[in-house]
């Protein structure tokens, strides 16, 4: 497993490169080929090519299981460099070593060891998650459909939690237009786009509601280009999580509501849900619940469910009605960081973990 890990991170994937990614995604592709399964390289042109594997059931009846996992990573090439991969004190460490090159190597571990019972199991793995999954939400929405449960092999907490539920990630671009002049010769017929900004960034970071779980970050701001010109534009980019039914909807209606503050000046507002909330409804209460009385049986383990503010493939899954267990990865921290590491014992011990799954499911 650590021998595969090693190479996967050492073969860079930056989500934008193409090139990058189909070059772990051949080494996939190989792995799978070795198991036996019915094998399928889902062609782009931009990103990636995606893989999934088919492997069959020893029973004609049930739905298949399907496991995802992404390929790409958030590190630019040659990261390796500054950031190599290495083993020590416990743990292992490198560029994309937890988001998520360790749960491909679980899944195919688990494969590879008899996770395949009855049920089918179809493993996807895609190769633009990191920048929203454009072209593999049509994929994984199409093949969940048809499934049973859906396990994603994103990292756990870590504290080993599976996480049974995830806000759900939008975003806005906000413009503001004004009227340029000479900061010093004629001030006053200028509309300053960066003050009436300011005025919309007060009203936009008002709209977090913690007791909804609601938040807004103004996260990226431009606007202007010479300290003695009045600026004739400035723009945002917000960062919105929800997890209530409804709460996009609301605040995407506060959002439209905005109007500008100064006169002269105009507002431009885009914005759009890209995974909607996956919260811990019916079905992944029961997925975990099943899931749990498993581990204690077969594995004497304890099993405890978490959640994340953050976003994942299985966000597209929950709105499907199909339970899904997230976080089914390697333990660690530091994601999208040089910190980034994995409990090096996780690998195991979470193989057998999804292997036990697949084959009692």
């Amino acid at each position: 497993m650590r021998d595969l890990l090693r190479r996967l991170v050492e073969t860079e994937s930056p989500s934008h490169d193409k090139a990058a990614v189909d070059r772990v995604g051949k080494i996939v592709a190989e792995e799978c080929s070795k198991l036996g399964c019915q094998l399928e390289v889902i062609p782009n042109q931009k990103t990636g090519d995606h893989v999934l594997a088919r492997f069959p059931g020893q029973a004609s009846s049930g739905k298949p299981i399907l496991i995802l996992c992404h390929m790409d990573t958030v590190f630019p090439l040659g990261t390796i460099q500054t950031f190599p991969y290495r083993e020590e004190g416990g743990l292992i460490r490198g560029p994309g070593t937890l988001d998520m090159k360790s749960g491909i190597v679980i899944a195919l571990s688990a494969l590879a060891n008899g996770g395949t019972g009855s049920r089918p199991v179809w493993a996807l793995f895609t190769s633009d998650e990191e920048i929203g999954s454009p072209t593999s939400r049509s994929h994984i929405e199409r093949l969940a459909r048809e499934c049973e449960v859906v396990f994603v092999l994103e990292g756990a907490l870590v504290d080993g939690s599976l996480k049974t539920w995830r806000k759900g990630v939008g975003e806005f671009h906000v413009k503001v237009k004004g009227r340029a002049a000479h900061a010093g010769g004629d001030h006053q017929a200028g509309r300053n786009a960066i003050e009436e900004m300011a005025h919309q960034i007060i009203a936009i970071q008002k709209l977090t509601d913690y007791e909804r779980q609601t938040t807004l970050n103004v996260g990226v701001i431009h606007g202007g280009t010479a300290s003695n010109v009045v600026p004739d534009e400035a723009s945002i980019e917000v960062d919105v999580r929800v997890i209530q039914p409804g709460e996009w909807e609301r605040i995407e209606g506060e959002m439209r509501k905005l109007k500008p503050v100064l006169e002269g000046t105009s507002l431009e507002i885009a914005g759009a849900l890209n995974r909607p909330p996956m919260p811990y409804g019916e079905g992944n209460r029961f997925a975990f619940e099943k899931a749990a009385q498993i581990a204690k049986d077969k594995l004497g383990i304890e099993l405890k469910a978490g959640g994340s503010g953050g976003g994942s493939d299985g966000n597209f899954v929950a709105p499907l009605g199909i339970p899904v267990l997230d976080g089914m990865g390697a333990v660690g921290e530091g994601y999208h960081s040089e910190r980034e590491y994995i409990f090096a014992d996780s690998l195991e011990e979470r193989a057998k973990l999804l292997e036990v799954l697949l084959r009692s499911w």
